[in-house]
């Protein structure tokens, strides 16, 4: 039912609320932000001053939402009508005609604190929980957001404002608890295509026994996050008391953590920190350890590749990052390790979710398996059951790798899979292209980023049988058409878009004479 209102003109501050009627426009806004459009004439925005991009609080049935505003000075919003966003309507509950009331967005407390971060003014525990209850709570515009990120950035966070930054986005969020003194996690810091152990770690230290509530992320700017990957074999939205379950039933679980409200803050932080390309380290260190300490975790393994096209580029960086971690990490009593890696190259054959989901069936089956895949997955759990008691210094991979030869980690995969909603079979691409060398030589070179790009050109993470398989490894010796890599994509027309960049790019991968 709807109900007409009319456009009646302005009302002073001691009348109700200016009414609007609803109009549902089907708008995407990045991170589902909430946004409504008012006219340009819109009496409202005249008499109140409301800007393009201010923060304005809309209501209706009960409901309120704060929401940025966007100006149209064409036919696409009626006199008397009030365009919202998909989140914004869905939040409000409203169908088309139904009243809204628009009126200006309280004041933000915490920006007071912000501004003088912005000039170089360190802040305390209380000032970071007011700042992160507010982007919570949806009260920082993308520019808040963009003002905090950058006030962090360019006058970087000192380890007492990391531990209050990491406590605070753990205290806005959910936190899981599961009744044991040992609960194991890991991260990858990122930056290197392919490398999907996580699935397998968590099969492997399951299997013996220790108990690991992975919660992983969608890709933001990568061609596959572990959860877009791990979907391709098992649904991954689960909430928190589906996640209980299949955890009390197998030990472990990998899904997706937006479905549960973990350090909320912090998938809200990270999508602002890729539009602006900045990846502060005291954010990295809060955004990694408070997920890890919302879930639950008291043991911890950070895979930490460096390479010139990785994320951490190099050991300096890498040394400066891991100390960081280590010392926040022992202000919460969560025990951690890192481990660094070779990063100048991918890890594993496939590049994209279904073609990563494959090379973690072969791994898990003993089937033709990328022996670095399975080989750093190894290490990496190996590092977990030492840092959890159950092996002594130096064996942890060893055995590791026997729970893999041995079929006990495919087995509880396979019930891990089915308990989080049964197992899937990873599609395949409609269309493909393979790349050749055009020259003998050996590969001496491999750029991560291009690759990357490339894959997400061909559809993915999107489109999940897209994406690459790789042919060759660094030092691999090469004849003329010999095959580098395969383009894989679901249309012709992603394929012929990937194509047009791996030609238009340069080379992605070097070769030099033998």
């Amino acid at each position: 039912m709807t109900h007409p209102v009319p456009d009646t003109g302005p009302a002073s501050e001691n009348m109700a609320p200016h009414r609007l009627r609803a109009r549902p426009l089907g708008l995407f806004l990045p991170q589902q932000q909430p946004a409504v459009v008012m006219r340009t004439d819109c009496y409202i925005c005249r008499s109140e001053g409301l800007a393009a991009r201010s923060q304005v609080l809309i209501q209706a049935g009960g409901r309120e939402i704060l929401a940025s505003l966007l100006h149209s000075s064409g036919e696409m919003i009626a006199p008397g009508e009030i365009g919202l966003s998909e989140s914004a309507a869905a939040a409000l509950g409203v169908a088309p005609g139904d009243a809204v009331s628009v009126r200006h967005a309280p004041p933000i407390d915490s920006f007071g604190a912000l501004r003088g971060r912005v000039y170089g003014n360190r802040l305390d525990g209380a000032a970071f929980r007011s700042i992160v209850d507010d982007i919570v709570a949806g009260r920082y515009s993308d520019v808040h957001l963009s003002a905090f990120v950058t006030a962090c950035s360019a006058f970087p966070l000192d380890h007492a404002e990391t531990v209050a930054l990491t406590g605070a986005m753990v205290a806005s969020g959910e936190r899981l608890a599961w009744g044991s003194d040992v609960v194991v996690d890991k991260h990858s810091v990122g930056g290197l295509p392919g490398n999907r152990t996580t699935p397998i770690v968590v099969a492997i230290v399951a299997a013996l026994g220790l108990i690991m509530p992975k919660t992983s992320s969608r890709a933001i700017t990568s061609p596959a996050g572990t959860a877009d990957t791990m979907e391709t074999l098992a649904p991954v939205n689960l909430d928190v008391g589906a996640i209980r379950r299949v955890v009390d039933h197998e030990g472990g679980c990998i899904v997706w953590g937006g479905a549960v409200s973990l350090s909320p803050a912090d998938d809200i932080i990270i999508g602002v920190e890729r539009v602006l390309d900045l990846d502060a380290a005291g954010q990295l260190v809060a955004s990694v350890l408070s997920k890890k300490l919302a879930a639950g975790a008291t043991h911890l393994v950070v895979d930490m590749p460096i390479g010139p096209t990785a994320k951490v580029r190099s050991p300096a960086d890498a040394a400066a990052l891991s100390g960081a971690l280590q010392k926040v990490a022992a202000e919460f009593g969560l025990i951690l390790k890192v481990m660094q890696g070779d990063g100048r190259e991918p890890i594993g054959r496939g590049i994209g979710p279904a073609l990563e989901a494959r090379d973690i069936l072969a791994v898990l089956e003993g089937r033709d398996p990328p022996p670095d895949l399975a080989r750093r997955a190894c290490e990496l759990a190996g590092a977990l059951i030492e840092l959890a008691g159950r092996a002594s210094p130096g064996t942890g991979a060893a055995l590791a790798a026997q729970v893999l030869a041995d079929g006990s980690a495919w087995s509880k995969f396979q019930r891990i899979c089915e308990a989080q909603g049964g197992m899937r079979t990873p599609p395949l691409s409609n269309h493909r292209h393979v790349m050749t060398a055009q020259r003998p030589g050996r590969v001496s070179a491999i750029d991560n980023r291009r690759l990357a790009k490339l894959a997400k050109l061909a559809g993915a993470p999107a489109a999940k049988s897209a994406g690459l398989e790789m042919h060759v490894r660094l030092g691999s010796a090469v004849e003329t058409g010999t095959p580098l890599f395969t383009v894989h994509a679901e249309s012709q027309g992603e394929l012929a878009y990937a194509l047009a960049y791996a030609e238009a790019a340069g080379p992605i991968l070097e070769l030099s004479d033998r």
